[in-house]
């Protein structure tokens, strides 16, 4: 019943607010209304493209966050239009400027009050523009190859401090990221309150292979969450972790094995809660006939989670293990037994 009774408010107010518009000026859609603060910026030592946003909305990511590599990064946000974004960069592939791409689709846009909009190009040209119409308190501001924008926040120190905060962090794209979306936060944030939270950075030059997510280095959201800044960062750290591991196969097949031990050992620093990641690098090894390395790390995990000496008879099969029944064997016999 509450949530009938809320769907018929909810109709009632956008009826309501319908016939206003119609009374002023012909109606066109608004989008959806995704009040919030985010950044875009252009890594000038790497080339990375990023952009990362907070909002009291559900999936704020979905529709605010875009990016392509070599390409740009931008922000849709307010009354959003996602058109922004993939026009936006379409425009940019083109060689179209950033803030000549953002001011011709702001130039056609009868909704424009109500958006707030921020490009950065391949070139780490920076453009942004908040309507005349979006929620106080909204601004944005910029600087070095990035803008910070905000709206409907609970004081106009939000994108300031965001801006100061993502110029003087260390460490990588998404470091600096998160660090200005930490800022906006701790100076008041959202006056609604905090819900969903994304990040989403690319690579300088495109792999020729974005379908398999090549060209994404992070490509992570917050869909519903109470606190989802802290969330965002502890996935941000598991996608490191992955990332380190992927690469230490890569590694290993290629047989330079000393690298590979790095990437690994990597991956458990950042990630020493998920046991999959050293029970698939002792795997690799021990198929590499490194069992004598692979003994102690086969060793910790099964003593944590003894399921995964079950899961060694059923990889020869699927191609993951060596058909060796002595050695499937020496690797279940590590297992601790009560």
């Amino acid at each position: 019943m509450r949530t009938t009774a809320h769907a018929l408010l909810t109709l009632l107010c956008v009826a309501i607010s319908a016939g206003a518009a119609r009374a002023q000026e012909p109606a066109a859609p608004r989008g959806p209304l995704a009040h919030t603060f985010s950044i875009v910026a252009r890594d000038p030592g790497t080339g990375e493209l990023g952009v990362a946003v907070q909002s009291h909305w559900f999936s704020v990511g979905s529709i605010v966050t875009w990016a392509e590599a070599g390409v740009g990064a931008i922000a849709t946000q307010s009354f959003v239009d996602p058109g922004y974004g993939f026009n936006g960069l379409r425009l940019m592939r083109e060689g179209t400027p950033a803030p000549d791409a953002l001011k011709r689709l702001v130039d056609a846009d009868a909704m424009r009050d109500g958006r707030q909009v921020a490009f950065v190009d391949a070139q780490g040209r920076v453009a942004a523009y908040t309507g005349a119409k979006a929620v106080a308190a909204a601004g944005h501001t910029g600087g070095a190859q990035f803008s910070v924008q905000a709206n409907m926040m609970l004081n106009d120190r939000v994108w300031p401090a965001m801006a100061e905060a993502y110029s003087k962090t260390g460490g990588d794209l998404a470091e600096r990221l998160l660090a200005a979306l930490d800022a906006a936060q701790r100076v008041g944030g959202d006056i609604r309150g905090k819900q969903s939270a994304a990040i989403l950075i690319v690579k300088p030059v495109s792999t020729g292979r974005p379908w398999v997510g090549a060209d994404r280095l992070f490509d992570l959201r917050v869909e519903d969450h109470l606190d989802p800044i802290p969330e965002l960062r502890r996935l941000v750290r598991l996608q490191r972790a992955y990332t380190h591991a992927n690469r230490g196969d890569e590694l290993f097949t290629e047989q330079k094995v000393e690298e590979a031990l790095k990437e690994y050992a990597a991956a458990a620093r950042y990630a020493p809660e998920i046991l999959e990641l050293p029970f698939w690098q002792a795997i690799t090894m021990a198929s590499a006939g490194r069992f004598a390395d692979a003994e102690p790390i086969f060793r910790a995990v099964f003593a944590k989670e003894p399921v995964w000496a079950d899961m060694v008879p059923r990889l020869p099969a699927a191609g993951l293990l060596p058909d060796d029944k002595a050695l499937v064997a020496r690797i279940v016999a590590l297992r601790k037994r009560e």
